[in-house]
């Protein structure tokens, strides 16, 4: 189609006041990183935990003023070796202009990874910890410290809150990096949007919502409150109040369920929950199996090696034409003798013990293993992982396993119990 001269100009003109627009936009949008920087830079300190018995950096992250008393809202796990160790660690602050000053804990929330922490100055400026009113798509400035490289800016989008997760958390287009955990996530005009928290790299990282911080700072600075005399047993009645109302609807009923050949199985055990399945049809291969997987983005950091409110669920369906019942039946087995949860150190937790038995059914048999292992540090918390099999002695069958951190044994009876009830077949 031929356009008529006066339309192709209107268009052409069209086209270059968009193309100005754009432009335009986009230098307002860089001439705004260096003034952030320069306006709210000095409000953002540097968190160092120090080795008492070297008086070495063991690590480090940021957090920024909340007040002009001192107090310095930062992530619960920038600061837990504390809470851990509170003998052998002690942290500092690193300010704008490079001073060292001693900060003391004073209250944490450990579900939604949040700490303030004290320091005996003044600054002259801080950030106030409003409600801001943000959408998606709005332009956000992530403030800290990366790999103790000196402070720094990135730049990134808000987009809204994450849809598989229990507590609300923020999906930010940005990279963080180590070192930025604890430093604030901020508008243009300096209200606090949220928390830097996590990254999963390729810039997509997390924040922690700004209302969060602002409850911890509201309780840690009331008339009266005085900091707990082991923040190592606040953090793990906190960590228990957070399992059992996390755990409260896993599997409850009804169960929803996925059939996957003659197999009936639980899956998405809350509404928060994500699933997704594949399979492997390879022609060289003598079996095939379909494998479906459910699991949330939600965790609750603890240490370095262990984290609780993790629960993911796998089903691994598998058949064969080719193999014999006796090489069926050790391929079947190799399945459900998989590797027992994830790593975690010696001195956080004990080894697995595992107990195994029959769970007769009307359809046939069903052979469980429930295996737990106890932390050391936070009385009544255990992992575990229960993994099951359906026996009826073929050439296909399907081998489930469930995880479980940092539970009650109370309700990681009760969530194997629902999870195994609601595993079913056809003869």
């Amino acid at each position: 189609m031929t356009l008529a001269p006066a339309r192709r100009r209107l268009l052409l003109v069209a086209g270059c006041m968009l193309a100005s627009t754009t432009a335009a936009a986009a230098q307002e949008a860089a001439g705004a990183t260096p003034e952030v920087f320069r306006r709210f830079g000095a409000q953002v300190v540097k968190i160092e935990i120090v080795e008492t018995g070297s008086a070495a950096k063991a690590s480090l992250g940021s957090g920024f003023y909340v007040t002009g008393r001192g107090h310095i809202v930062t992530n619960y796990h920038v600061i837990s070796q504390l809470v851990h160790d509170p003998d052998r660690y002690r942290a500092q602050l690193v300010d704008a202009a490079g001073a060292s000053k001693p900060v003391r804990l004073l209250a944490i929330d450990v579900v939604h990874d949040l700490a303030v922490v004290v320091a005996d100055t003044t600054p002259g400026q801080y950030f106030q910890l409003g409600a801001p009113d943000i959408a998606q798509g709005d332009r956000l400035y992530s403030l800290g410290h990366p790999h103790d490289l000196g402070l720094s800016i990135v730049e990134g989008t808000y987009n809204g809150l994450l849809q598989h997760t229990l507590y609300p958390k923020i999906h930010f287009t940005g990279s963080l990096n180590s070192g930025m955990s604890g430093g604030p996530a901020i508008l243009r005009d300096g209200r606090v949007a949220g928390i830097n928290v996590s990254t999963e790299g390729n810039q997509v990282s997390f924040l922690v919502p700004v209302d969060r911080a602002r409850e911890l700072l509201q309780r840690g600075t009331a008339a009266g409150y005085a900091p707990p005399k082991s923040f190592l047993l606040e953090a793990g009645t906190q960590i228990h109040a957070y399992q059992d109302r996390y755990l409260d609807g896993i599997f409850a009923s009804p169960v929803r369920t996925v059939t996957l050949g003659p197999y009936t199985l639980p899956t998405q055990p809350a509404p928060f929950f994500n699933c997704w399945a594949d399979a492997m049809r390879e022609k060289e291969q003598p079996y095939e199996s379909i494998d479906h997987q459910c699991s949330t983005d939600d965790y609750l950091f603890i240490s370095a090696d262990q984290f609780s409110g993790v629960v993911s669920m796998h089903h691994r369906v598998l058949s064969s034409d080719e193999l014999n019942r006796f090489r069926f039946a050790s391929l079947y087995e190799q399945n459900f003798a998989g590797a027992d949860g994830e790593d975690a150190a010696e001195e956080d937790v004990t080894r697995y013990r595992c107990g195994t038995r029959n769970v007769r059914r009307a359809e046939g048999t069903l052979r469980a293993a429930f295996c737990l292992r106890r932390y050391r540090k936070f009385p009544g918390l255990y992992d575990v992982v229960v993994r099951a099999a359906a026996l009826d002695g073929g050439r296909q069958g399907v081998v489930t396993t469930l995880t479980l951190s940092g539970v009650s044994y109370e309700n990681a009876e009760r969530v194997t119990r629902r999870y195994l009830e609601a595993i079913t077949w056809t003869k």
